[in-house]
């Protein structure tokens, strides 16, 4: 993630729903849970700076878990399900770094991780709404 980005003052949050259970696992800490964990390991592991892993009660994506949501100030933001709770922090956290690279948020699709491409749920303009003339088209 750029230096220069961070000092901006543009830090990226992971909003994790920590209450995400897979179907028919009822084990606990539930999956959600667990793969908060697992992103504050990596973050850490990693050394990322400017990066904020939030624990969320619930996202209200239930039928697609374990759902992130990855929003920084002035960038659309993107919710992503269908993540793995252990074995997705490392691409989650390349997704990010190539969120935070980005002046609006937008990641070329081609140039997302793959379970970016599938997981992707909804993206969100970002508020205030952007002055610029350009909506990107939905396939960004």
């Amino acid at each position: 993630m750029p230096d220069e980005d961070i000092q901006a003052g543009r830090p990226v949050v992971l909003y994790v729903c920590a209450t995400c259970r897979v179907a028919g696992d009822t084990s606990e800490p539930r999956a959600g849970a667990r793969l908060v964990s697992a992103l504050r390991d990596a973050v850490t592991e990693a050394g990322t700076a400017g990066v904020a892993v939030e624990s969320v009660d619930c996202l209200s994506v239930c039928k697609r878990p374990c759902t992130v949501a990855v929003a920084s100030e002035g960038r659309w933001t993107y919710v992503y399900g269908d993540l793995d709770p252990i074995a997705s922090a490392r691409t989650i956290l390349a997704g990010i770094g190539l969120y935070a690279e980005t002046p609006d948020g937008i990641v070329p699709w081609k140039a997302r991780p793959e379970a970016f491409r599938k997981g992707v749920v909804a993206r969100i303009p970002p508020f205030p709404p952007p002055r610029a003339d350009r909506v990107p088209d939905a396939a960004e």
